[in-house]
């Protein structure tokens, strides 16, 4: 899947999507795309990381405690 790096802008290819969508982790494996060489993968933090078109990623793939609020009494 590609994602963008908010930092910088560059364009990153997540290699295993599952780890972007595990809320436990805060890294994903990717490799930036940038030139005709596939570069080695690197852990890239997944806050630093936004979809092509600018939104956020779903709070649902960062925040273990996202529903917290939720189940209060």
């Amino acid at each position: 899947m590609l994602l963008r790096n908010r930092k910088n802008g560059e364009m990153i290819d997540v290699i295993n999507v599952n780890e972007l969508a595990d809320l436990f982790k805060s890294t994903v494996q990717g490799r930036y795309q940038a030139g005709e060489e596939l570069p080695e993968p690197e852990q890239v933090n997944k806050a630093d990381l936004i979809f092509l078109s600018g939104e956020e990623l779903p709070r649902c793939w960062m925040d273990p405690h996202y529903r917290d609020g939720q189940f209060k009494r």
